[in-house]
């Protein structure tokens, strides 16, 4: 089975949309997820025979994007947005990777049904948590890490945002809980 499809295109005013597609072996069905990035969008499930059934409509699924213009946005064209904590110890305690986890799985969530990109890693260094996401917008990618760490009650007064261009290391602050200058990793 070839995982998820997702792929992306602007509409005539220059809006960002996107079309997913994958296959949920949990119940037999092949899901579509469409609508504009950043912004919750439609879900349409088919009920299908086999794996086989499945990779034949995401085959058609893939064929159908194409010919509408759709198409994968390459890594190096996207953005790194990564959502920091601002740790009590150095390489965190148990409540800190209990945060990791939640804060994860609220966040591969959310910015998934609304086609802002993944989740990539996360990792705790030097007295902080960083969780890399991988979008195609910025401002929206930002803008729903806050709705969503604060919807969730994750320790939104901890948060800080940086983004940066794929290929570069420099990050620029986006959100931060107190004045601030920059931001590091």
């Amino acid at each position: 089975m070839s995982g998820i499809i997702r792929v992306y295109k602007r509409n005539e005013e220059g809006v960002l949309e996107f079309r997913e597609a994958w296959f949920d072996e949990d119940y037999s069905q092949f899901v579509m997820n469409h609508g504009v990035v950043g912004h919750q969008s439609k879900t349409d499930e088919t009920d299908v025979a086999d794996a086989a059934a499945a990779e034949g409509l995401m085959d058609a699924f893939a064929v159908q994007c194409a010919e509408d213009g759709y198409a994968e946005i390459p890594e190096e064209e996207q953005f790194w947005v990564v959502a920091q904590y601002a740790l009590k110890t150095k390489d965190g305690t148990d409540r800190d990777r209990y945060l990791e986890e939640k804060a994860k799985d609220a966040l591969i969530s959310h910015l998934a049904w609304r086609g802002l990109g993944i989740v990539d890693r996360s990792e705790f260094s030097d007295a902080k948590l960083n969780i890399f996401c991988l979008t195609p917008d910025v401002n929206k990618a930002v803008n729903a890490i806050k709705v969503c760490i604060r919807g969730e009650d994750l320790d939104f007064t901890k948060l800080s945002i940086g983004a940066a261009p794929f290929g570069e290391t420099s990050f620029k602050l986006k959100h931060s809980p107190k004045p601030a200058n920059g931001f590091s990793l």
